[in-house]
C-alpha cells in the first residue's frame, strides 16, 4: 500500500512547478555566500571552510527552512483544494500510509536540496579561485543536514495539514530557521528541530564537532512526534469534505 501511495504522490509532483524551487532557490544563498566570501577574502582565509561558512549562513537559516516549508505546504495544498479531502480520507488505504508517503517524498526532497547545495558549493569554490583540496567532511555536512531537514519536514507537514492557507506554514518555517540559529548560539540547538539544520550542516562553523547521539535522538523524536500528531489529526477528522 505504501508503494501505491508513493506512486500517487509522485504522479502529483510530476508536472508541478514546485520541483523548480529545489533547483532555483539554492542558487540565491550560493550567490550571496560567495559574494560575501569574496568581499571579505582578507579575513576569510580558510578556503573551502570559509566559503562553506558563508554559504550555510544563508541556506540553513533562511532558504532551506522556507524551501522545505514550500514543498510540505504544496503537498497538502492539493488535498485542501475543492473537495479532495473526500477522496483522500475515503480511499481504501490507511491514512498512516498516505501520510508516510508524503513524509518519505519530503525526505527525498531534503536530500535533493542538500545535493544541489553541495554542487553549487563546488562550482562557487572553483569560480572563487579556491585551489585547495575539497574538504573531506563535505559528504558528512550534507548527509547530517539532510537528516536534520527530515525532522523539519515532519514539523512542516503537520502545520501545513492543520493550516489550510499556503503562506502561514511557509512563514512559520522561515521563523523557525531564525529561531533555530538563536537557540544554537545559546547552546540549545539539539532541543529544537530547526536548529538541527544548522548543526548538521555546521552552519557558520564547519569545524564544529557534532554530537551524533543527541542529534539522532532529537531528529527521531521530532520526526516521530509530529508524524504521530499528523496521523492522529487525520484519523479524528469528522467531516472530510469540510
Amino acid at each position: 500500500m505504501l508503494l501505491r501511495c508513493l506512486k500517487g504522490e509522485l504522479q502529483k509532483c510530476r508536472r508541478s512547478p514546485v520541483w523548480l524551487a529545489f533547483f532555483v532557490l539554492p542558487v540565491f544563498p550560493a550567490i550571496l555566500g560567495t559574494g560575501n566570501y569574496l568581499a571579505n577574502s582578507r579575513v576569510l582565509e580558510n578556503g573551502w571552510y570559509s566559503l562553506w561558512s558563508q554559504h550555510t549562513l544563508f541556506s540553513s537559516i533562511f532558504f532551506l527552512p522556507a524551501l522545505l516549508g514550500v514543498f510540505c505546504a504544496w503537498q497538502w495544498r492539493l488535498e485542501h483544494t475543492d473537495h479532495n479531502w473526500n477522496s483522500f480520507l475515503t480511499a481504501p488505504v490507511p491514512v498512516g500510509a498516505q501520510y508516510a508517503a508524503k513524509l518519505i517524498l519530503a525526505a527525498v526532497m531534503s536530500l535533493l536540496a542538500q545535493g544541489c547545495i553541495g554542487l553549487l558549493f563546488l562550482i562557487s569554490g572553483k569560480l572563487a579561485g579556491i585551489r585547495e583540496p575539497l574538504p573531506p567532511e563535505l559528504p558528512g555536512w550534507l548527509l547530517w543536514g539532510a537528516l536534520g531537514g527530515i525532522s523539519v519536514c515532519s514539523v512542516q507537514l503537520y502545520f501545513s495539514l492543520v493550516m489550510r492557507s499556503f503562506a502561514p506554514p511557509v512563514a512559520f518555517g522561515l521563523a523557525g530557521g531564525i529561531l533555530g540559529l538563536m537557540l544554537t548560539a545559546q547552546g540549545l540547538g539539539y532541543a529544537f528541530p530547526y536548529s538541527l539544520l544548522c548543526l548538521g550542516m555546521r552552519a557558520n562553523n564547519p569545524q564544529m564537532e557534532l554530537e551524533p547521539m543527541p542529534f539522532l535522538i532529537s531528529a527521531l523524536a521530532y520526526t516521530g512526534l509530529f508524524a504521530a500528531f499528523s496521523v492522529r489529526y487525520l484519523r479524528r477528522r469528522d467531516a472530510p469534505g469540510e
